[in-house]
């Protein structure tokens, strides 16, 4: 299936039914966001990395108008809704302000592995333990997916687009299974550094070495 939508290219990546807050300034994305409105269409987010718009990105629906200003800047509340495939670029639209694309809509297995979330999110509480911060998923953890961890573990801007691309919830919960292998590992190598520079200078008790 593909499909004409309104895009708003942004420096950031949203996931499927993630709730996303934006104020919104500039007048082609008011122009854009308006007609959203009254249409009741949603709109597209490209994610841009390293100043080049990437080919996959994620639809958005306007929740909520939260407020609007006599010069028309907007904050608006959106929820993500799946992901697209940019096929073609629509650089100018006859009397709009704003861009478009034709997009595709990847086929996107939802189902994980029960198990394998479990673990992960056992994981992902150790590394917020050794980190000193907390999280509220807002959600029982047997109903949680990859797209409800994945702003919450530190992955970089590429690393957070890496998994936007992943179209099945197995692979992406291998990927962050794969990540927190490594940020556990290189914390825990933290922690016992930071140990052994706060045992420095400190009285220590240590058995002698026999000398045979």
């Amino acid at each position: 299936m593909t499909n004409f939508i309104p895009i708003f290219p942004l420096g950031i990546v949203v996931y499927p039914g993630e709730q996303l807050n934006l104020h919104i300034f500039e007048p082609r994305y008011k122009q854009l966001i308006s007609e959203c409105r009254a249409s009741g269409k949603p709109f597209g987010i490209p994610a841009v990395i390293g100043d080049k718009m990437q080919e996959f990105g994620s639809l958005l629906e306007v929740t909520e108008v939260v407020r609007v200003e006599e010069n028309g800047k907007m904050n608006i509340r959106t929820r993500g809704m799946k992901v697209f495939r940019i096929l073609e670029v629509v650089r100018e639209i006859p009397d709009k302000l704003y861009s478009g694309a034709i997009v595709s809509y990847p086929d996107n297995f939802l189902q994980g592995n029960s198990a394998h979330m479990k673990a992960v999110v056992k994981s992902i509480r150790n590394l917020h333990g050794l980190l000193h911060v907390e999280k509220d998923f807002k959600k029982p953890d047997d109903q949680l997916s990859c797209y409800d961890l994945a702003h919450h573990i530190g992955l970089s801007l590429e690393e957070e687009y890496e998994l936007l691309c992943l179209m099945d919830e197995r692979q992406r919960l291998e990927y962050i299974r794969r990540y927190l292998t490594k940020a556990l590992a290189m914390l825990s190598g933290m922690e016992q550094l930071k140990e052994k520079i706060r045992m420095n200078g400190h009285f220590k008790n240590l058995s002698g070495y026999n000398i045979q």
